[in-house]
């Protein structure tokens, strides 16, 4: 059971989460059917939401898993429909798919330090690029297109994107995935703008950084020592510590609560220990 950090009530509503079988978004999932809601996880990997589902449900809570490829459109039409049938129309549509690539990633921070062999900037793969502003933006745009349909009919709803630290300032190594995500953070104040006359609010969190398995190697030795990056990132934040996934939750639940933030809309929340709000001096 996740500690559910606040006493928030989302029974009966319809909470669609794709990425969910990734760490973050699936601790979203199990937070939302703790909280009552009817939870539709969606995933590329079919066995990690199924089997989120089953334990969620072997706890007494409604969750179904979907297998769902967020840039295929007709697969996400397709998964839509079944969720109508097994949970009814979408409340509240979290788009939590999104990731980077490695192919869109230069090896090196700073050209000048380029060494022989390495990846820099001019060997970027073209396509690797176009994967991630696809993954990111239109893996958050395809699902919101097909979800927020039923909000429109009911002429209320709630869309919460995931942004990133990358979207304030872009970060060394990774310059497709920091404009993917400063394109989510854009198109999240579109998306306020568009809707409001609907009564759909859309908002953003923007993590701070978390350790997760993707990243461990990135940010530990194999001694568990923090990297030279990882020791960037810690002395520019200034809690001095990385983010756990769960801390999330608070700022989540806040933004898709009728009550408590009726008018947040547009809004790009950071959870990140400090790490926006620092200048480095």
């Amino acid at each position: 059971m996740l500690e559910l950090p606040l006493k928030t009530d989302f029974t009966g509503k319809v909470v669609v989460v794709t990425g969910a079988g990734g760490v973050l978004c699936g601790d979203m999932a199990r937070a939302f059917a703790q909280a009552g809601a009817k939870v539709a996880a969606l995933d590329l990997n079919e066995d990690k939401v199924k089997k989120l589902a089953e334990e969620l449900k072997n706890e007494g809570f409604v969750c179904e898993g979907y297998a769902a490829n967020v840039l295929e459109a007709e697969q996400v039409k397709a998964v839509h429909a079944r969720i109508l049938e097994d949970l009814g129309k979408c409340d509240i549509l979290i788009n939590g798919a999104g990731g980077n690539n490695k192919r869109a990633t230069t090896d090196n921070e700073y050209q000048h330090e380029a060494k022989a062999g390495q990846t820099t900037f001019f060997d970027l793969d073209t396509e690797g690029v176009d994967f991630v502003f696809r993954l990111n933006f239109q893996g958050t745009l395809i699902p919101t297109q097909i979800f927020a349909q039923d909000m429109v009919e009911k002429q209320s709803g709630n869309i919460l994107n995931i942004s990133s630290m990358n979207a304030y300032i872009p970060l060394t190594k990774i310059p497709a995935y920091s404009g993917a995500k400063a394109a989510v953070s854009n198109f999240t104040q579109w998306l306020a703008t568009h809707f409001a006359g609907s009564k759909i609010r859309c908002n953003a969190i923007a993590p701070g950084f978390l350790v997760s398995n993707q990243n461990r190697a990135l940010l530990f030795d194999e001694n568990g020592q923090p990297t030279a990056r990882s020791q960037k990132i810690l002395a520019g934040t200034p809690a001095g510590r990385f983010v756990e996934s769960n801390e999330l939750l608070g700022g989540v639940f806040f933004l898709c609560d009728d009550r408590a933030a009726s008018a947040v809309t547009g809004v790009v929340l950071p959870i990140d220990a400090g790490f926006s709000a620092y200048s480095g001096v």
